[in-house]
């Protein structure tokens, strides 16, 4: 799924949103414990209610794609009778009216996915009047293509407020308020099945983690049974062994911040595609290669490639490097610029020993005190 066609599902979430036919829930108690469940027809909860379930909703549909949500496609055994694409397909179906699946379903989520205290499995059916476009992306309310009917699952952690003073009006004073347990934004989610090119694609799903570190591969791999992806931190670490294995003795500071500079590149090229860049083993050997990667460092890249990556897993370029800095770090000083300007870094030798040059374009500042400038006077 696009970014585009992810907004299009999150604006039905608001107080118009009346294509929800179905909420159920299953409250988890830290021993995994079941300790309610519940099943209502959406337009019965109160108004006040309504806001705060779209507020999940649209959390679980939220974040960077290709770290926070990631498109998932499930492996052909999975959708055959007993598959876990086969399950979620039958549950769609039933539109959340058949108990016996929704209890299957909670069991499944509870025995895979670990978590420290109580938290609420939600689970919501949608049928979704997809209104056509003309050639010219305008939409045609009164067109309809197709009502795509799917689910949306958000597991939330369920914790006790903090304690504290509460005004209480009957005694005209401050005193020590009720802790009560409140649902907090969802840890994980997924969508089923994909709405790709504005359509359904029972063959892939969109999971969600808040914590691009943490995906909860368990979870993936046993509920939803896809490939789990690789966490965010794992991918830089691999592109970042890429580098030092590559280059082997000759890492030079101008090469790597080369590299990373290309790569930011072609992120910026790519910011209009719908779909996040991704970096097979080709885009890599290419960028080491324009950024100065002697040729034969790059003659050992396919060994080299294999003995870190094990597979071609296509790495996402956000992920590998930072967008936000550019760091240059020794035992005792750590140097961060944004990337648009690191070509003020060099280094240089100087009366014998390595050094890291700044050059001084503006002002400059200590604790706050800016230093004396003959341009001042």
């Amino acid at each position: 799924m696009t970014k585009k066609e992810i907004s299009e599902l999150k604006k039905l979430y608001n107080k118009d949103g009346g294509c929800i036919t179905r909420i159920c829930g299953c409250y988890v108690g830290g021993e995994k414990d079941k300790i309610t469940t519940f099943r209502e027809a959406f337009y019965s909860l109160q108004e006040e209610d309504t806001y705060k379930y779209y507020e999940i909703f649209k959390k679980t549909l939220s974040g960077t794609l290709g770290r926070n949500l990631i498109n998932l496609e499930f492996p052909l055994e999975q959708e055959y009778e007993g598959g876990t694409q086969e399950f979620l397909l039958r549950l769609r179906n039933s539109e959340l009216t058949d108990d016996a699946l929704l209890e299957e379903f909670y069991d499944r989520v509870i025995q895979y996915y670990y978590c420290v205290g109580n938290y609420l499995i939600l689970l919501i059916h949608t049928a979704y009047d997809v209104p056509g476009v003309t050639s010219d992306g305008l939409g045609m309310e009164d067109a309809s293509d197709e009502v795509f009917s799917y689910l949306l699952c958000s597991v939330c952690p369920v914790n006790l407020s903090k304690p504290g003073l509460s005004y209480h009006p009957e005694s005209n004073l401050f005193q020590n308020c009720n802790r009560d347990w409140l649902v907090d934004m969802p840890e994980i989610g997924f969508l089923f099945p994909a709405f790709n090119d504005r359509s359904t694609d029972l063959h892939s799903t969109l999971y969600y983690t808040k914590n691009a570190d943490e995906l909860h591969e368990e979870f993936v791999d046993s509920v939803l049974g896809a490939v789990p992806p690789i966490p965010v931190s794992s991918q830089k670490e691999m592109f970042q062994a890429l580098i030092e294995e590559t280059l082997g003795d000759r890492r030079e500071y101008e090469t790597i911040m080369s590299i990373q500079e290309n790569v930011q590149e072609r992120i910026e090229e790519s910011k209009d595609n719908p779909e996040p860049l991704t970096l097979g083993k080709k885009d890599v050997e290419q960028i080491f290669a324009e950024s100065g990667v002697p040729q034969e460092q790059l003659q050992q890249f396919d060994t080299v490639y294999e003995k870190v990556m094990q597979e071609e897993t296509p790495l996402v370029a956000a992920n590998v490097v930072n967008a936000r800095r550019f760091e240059v770090k020794t035992p005792n000083i750590t140097v961060q610029v944004k990337p648009e300007f690191t070509h003020l870094l060099e280094t240089k030798v100087i009366d014998g020993r390595n050094c890291l040059v700044i050059a001084i374009e503006d002002k400059v500042a200590v604790n706050g005190i800016p230093l004396y400038d003959e341009t001042d006077v």
